[in-house]
């Protein structure tokens, strides 16, 4: 829990370089979130306005399943990025960003194709604070709040090494919750901030209950949930602890095309295509 909540912050900008995933530090200034949460009284936090921000400019923001917990996201100046990205989904063409968590095999690649000019781990093992990722590439910021993961072996948890990853672009706060593996504090959702749009594990159990996972999207109350990692039918039973507040969307496709002017008025679950199938 680093991130100050503050308009100005000054930090380290990790990146990941592909030789062996080594963790590369260039001094920087943080960009300034259009979408952080100012914390003067936890848990009732205040969030900033949807045009606030250097980064808040109109545009279509286009956003595709591609597998498991992988989406694409593709912004106006043309940045694409996959998210929890193994290789196996969303690899054509060749993101221009992905992100990663460890919790298994089919969230991460060790070898990620030398042609992907931004790879984001969400797990940093040489820092005990985990990864620090706060990075603008074009017309996108990404940053990441860190959470913690659940060992195999046993039912500890090791601190901070998964990752929430967040993008801001077009005006719009997108997250992606990886493979969460618990409920969220009070300063976890003050880092976490708005979000307009969140991708939200759905499978009941690798990740979290469904409880759990409900608790946390409706405390979010964004505008747009986007389910992913879904086992079985566990979709109608996401759905159904969400409740009648929030209106359900079974898409015709797996994509989206999204702008902050037209945001529905109502919460409203999108369930791609092809996750639709799988239930």
């Amino acid at each position: 829990m680093r991130r100050l909540l503050t308009a100005f912050v000054t930090a380290a900008a990790l990146t990941i370089g592909h030789s062996g995933m080594a963790m590369a530090q260039n001094a920087g200034d943080v960009p300034v979130s259009q979408c952080l949460a100012v914390a003067k009284a936890l848990p009732h936090v205040m969030f900033a306005s949807a045009d606030a921000g250097p980064l808040a400019v109109d545009g279509d923001v286009t956003i595709r399943f591609a597998g498991h917990s992988t989406y694409r996201i593709e912004t106006p100046a043309g940045v694409t990025i996959a998210t929890d990205f193994s290789g196996a989904y969303g690899h054509t063409p060749t993101p221009r960003v992905i992100t990663m968590n460890r919790a298994h095999s089919t969230h991460y690649t060790l070898n990620p194709d030398p042609a992907i000019e931004h790879v984001f781990a969400g797990w940093d093992s040489d820092n005990p604070d985990g990864a620090d990722h706060d990075t603008v590439i074009d017309d996108v910021y990404v940053r990441n709040v860190t959470t913690d993961i659940r060992r195999w072996d046993t039912t500890a948890l090791t601190a901070n090494q998964n990752s929430i990853f967040i993008f801001e672009v077009a005006g719009l706060c997108i997250g992606h919750l990886g493979h969460l593996h618990h409920r969220l504090t009070d300063d976890h959702f003050a880092q976490i901030g708005r979000l307009d749009i969140v991708m939200v594990p759905v499978d009941g159990g690798l990740t979290m209950a469904h409880e759990g996972m409900a608790e946390i999207t409706t405390r979010l109350r964004s505008s747009i949930v986007l389910p992913m990692h879904l086992r079985g039918n566990a979709i109608d039973r996401f759905i159904a602890l969400m409740g009648p507040d929030w209106a359900v969307d079974f898409l015709d496709g797996d994509a989206i095309t999204v702008n902050v002017r037209d945001l529905p008025v109502r919460p409203t679950i999108m369930v791609p295509a092809s996750l639709a199938r799988r239930g």
